[in-house]
């Protein structure tokens, strides 16, 4: 039998939810809690083997009342069960312990599921819930990486200008400009600067390079050329 504390602080919640579980095989409530003191008194006093847990709890807020009741090792697994899916509560809720993370508009064959799951030991999540996680965690992109000067060089090599014209518009010496560009070439993985160029061509690369474009125009198609806008002819 998974005995389940339901942490809510909507009575008409609390109410479904009860009436849901009890008609669950294999599930009783253990007990219900309407605000984060009460739900970790009765964590600790009733040793639930899950926690249904609201976010959203007056006083001591789900986040903190997941982490004191985790903190005290009486209830088996915490479930967060709430309205938000925003990825900073959803992370700050798994930081503190909470074995998955459901939706209040979930089902109720797959409130009942979680349960089941988080009592097995296993971490049910919303696919919202983890859409919001995998967006939060993307790996930055290659050239986040690089220093102020490098994205300079590699702005400039996008737009198809050669190593004098770089070290010149750059007041860079060969050498500095020799470490430059290996700093670039291996930030983004790629084997030579001709690579560099059309890395940068193929993301649309605009981003802290001083813009070059101003004076350089828009990307060559000819990675090591130069590529200059016409100038303005006088017609009298």
């Amino acid at each position: 039998m998974i005995r389940v504390l339901i942490a809510d602080d909507h009575g008409v919640i609390r109410d479904g939810l009860s009436r849901l579980l009890d008609a669950a095989d294999g599930i009783e409530v253990a007990g219900v809690a309407a605000d984060g003191e009460e739900v970790v008194a009765q964590a600790n006093a009733l040793a639930p083997d899950v926690v249904l847990m609201d976010l959203d709890m007056p006083g001591t807020d789900g986040i903190e009342a997941t982490r004191r009741v985790v903190a005290g090792g009486s209830a088996g697994a915490v479930l967060v069960l709430t309205s938000f899916s925003d990825q900073p509560r959803i992370l700050g809720a798994i930081e503190a312990g909470a074995v998955g993370y459901l939706l209040k508009d979930a089902s109720s064959d797959d409130v009942v599921a979680g349960i089941r799951a988080a009592a097995r030991g296993e971490s049910p999540l919303a696919p919202r819930a983890a859409r919001a996680l995998i967006s939060g965690h993307r790996l930055p992109r290659r050239d986040a990486r690089l220093p102020a000067a490098e994205k300079q060089v590699l702005g400039m090599l996008a737009r198809g200008c050669t190593d004098e014209v770089i070290a010149e518009r750059l007041d860079l010496e060969a050498a500095e400009l020799d470490r430059a560009l290996a700093v670039v070439i291996g930030a983004l993985g790629v084997a030579d600067r001709t690579q560099a160029a059309l890395w940068a061509q193929r993301h649309g690369y605009d981003g802290g390079d001083g813009d070059p474009g101003q004076v350089l125009g828009p990307f060559t198609r000819h990675p090591g050329r130069i590529h200059r806008p016409a100038r303005p002819t006088d017609e009298g």
